[in-house]
């Protein structure tokens, strides 16, 4: 096992980041949009608030308890689309988020800021998608040799996969290994994200792993969901996928094989305007929506979108004042390009939906690298042919922690 993960802790992570503000559940999907366009992963966690009648200090237990689930972008967008929501899209937005967001406490999981980072890899592995680390004063980390010693113990927060819930209340209570404090009540949140972006700061203790390809290193997941493009663009809402959060936009090909030309995904829908993506979906075909259309669309059949100007470009706060508008494809963040596949003189629009691909014989550096340039939770896998984008499979940061950590261990 390379010492990276040995010998570095969660605290060595958790260096300038900001203090974590809780978002209730009670909080409303207006609110929830803004937060969003500020989160990592495209997604909020999502809280359920402090009883006022409870008194004392909160453990970790009962935070845990209190944690709902994660929010993306994409439960918004599927949220708004429903046809009560298009109806009243003013009361659709008034929404408290705890009708929105699926309940699944086991995402987030509280630790100590010793824990040992291939604990935490472990951890995500498993399915844990954020890591809750009070916040120190003074840290100034552990990463040295031995530093994995405290008191003469392991520090272990995870012995084996399957005593992992029975003994996390007892690990993840552990007294910090450092000789600072933590803050009491005051946390910062991990994500995958944070720890793929540590690891391409230690590519070089992980030699020659980052330049194995992804197809040798088996991070290729060839489990993912797809709609047709033809088909309605709603059909990708009837079963949300949970991760990545994405489903694939394709065409089959003469040979009954398929070929990717978008996605509807949280990180695509991110930074969007939701309520024109909200009707684009609910109205158009899969294709249609990742791909744009405008010039073939007669003015009838698109509605008056009533668009809050806070809720889109600038994600501000507060309650601006709804405007009519009509849809455009624009709107969601496409830029044109023509596409002959969907009908001669029909201009095509797409950008930000372009899906994010490379082939299985990228290096596993090339494809975190790809995922944190465009802050994207996963990339397409497609076939080696240069001239075809034959759909593969899908690399999601859990898959890249698996490959990372079983070749890891095969080679320890």
């Amino acid at each position: 096992m390379h010492s990276v993960f040995l010998y570095h802790v969660v605290g060595d992570l958790t260096v300038g980041k900001p203090e974590m503000v809780e978002f209730a559940e009670t909080e409303t999907v207006e609110a929830a949009i803004w937060a969003i366009g500020e989160s990592m992963e495209g997604g909020i966690p999502v809280w359920r608030k402090r009883s006022p009648h409870k008194s004392g200090v909160e453990n970790a237990e009962m935070r845990q308890q209190r944690f709902v689930g994660i929010l993306n972008s994409l439960d918004i967008v599927a949220f708004l689309a429903r046809d009560e929501c298009l109806v009243d899209q003013d009361k659709a937005m008034k929404t408290p988020v705890s009708y929105v967001v699926v309940p699944n406490n086991s995402l987030l999981k509280e630790v100590d800021p010793a824990t040992r980072l291939i604990d935490a890899l472990e951890m995500m592995k498993q399915g844990v998608r954020r890591l809750l680390v009070p916040k120190s004063i003074g840290w100034k980390g552990m990463s040295k040799r031995f530093s994995i010693l405290y008191n003469g113990k392991w520090l272990k927060n995870l012995d084996t996969s399957s005593s992992c819930n029975t003994n996390s209340a007892a690990n993840t209570n552990r007294t910090s290994a450092s000789s600072t404090t933590t803050i009491h009540g005051k946390f910062c949140c991990l994500s995958r994200e944070d720890i793929i972006r540590f690891l391409i700061g230690c590519l070089g203790a992980l030699a020659p792993l980052p330049l194995s390809s992804i197809y040798i290193l088996g991070a290729i997941n060839p489990n993912y969901y797809w709609v047709e493009a033809s088909h309605p663009a709603i059909e990708a809402t009837r079963k949300l996928p949970q991760d990545p959060s994405t489903v694939a936009v394709v065409e089959p090909t003469s040979d009954g094989r398929y070929k990717i030309i978008g996605e509807i995904s949280a990180c695509k829908l991110w930074k969007c305007d939701y309520l024109a993506a909200a009707w684009a979906l609910a109205n158009l075909s899969a294709g249609q929506f990742v791909m744009g259309v405008e010039d073939n669309v007669t003015p009838r059949s698109l509605p008056d979108v009533l668009l809050n100007p806070t809720v889109g470009d600038n994600y501000g706060g507060g309650g601006g004042t709804m405007r009519p508008k009509k849809f455009s494809s624009r709107s969601i963040g496409f830029v044109s390009t023509p596409n002959p596949s969907f009908g001669v003189g029909r201009s095509m629009y797409r950008g930000r939906s372009a899906p994010l691909t490379c082939k299985v014989t990228s290096s596993l550096a090339a494809v975190m690298v790809q995922m944190l340039s465009h802050r994207a939770t996963h990339v397409w896998v497609t076939e080696e042919d240069e001239n075809e984008d034959v759909l593969v499979g899908v690399v999601g940061f859990a898959d890249i922690l698996v490959a990372v950590t079983r070749q890891t261990t095969a080679s320890g």
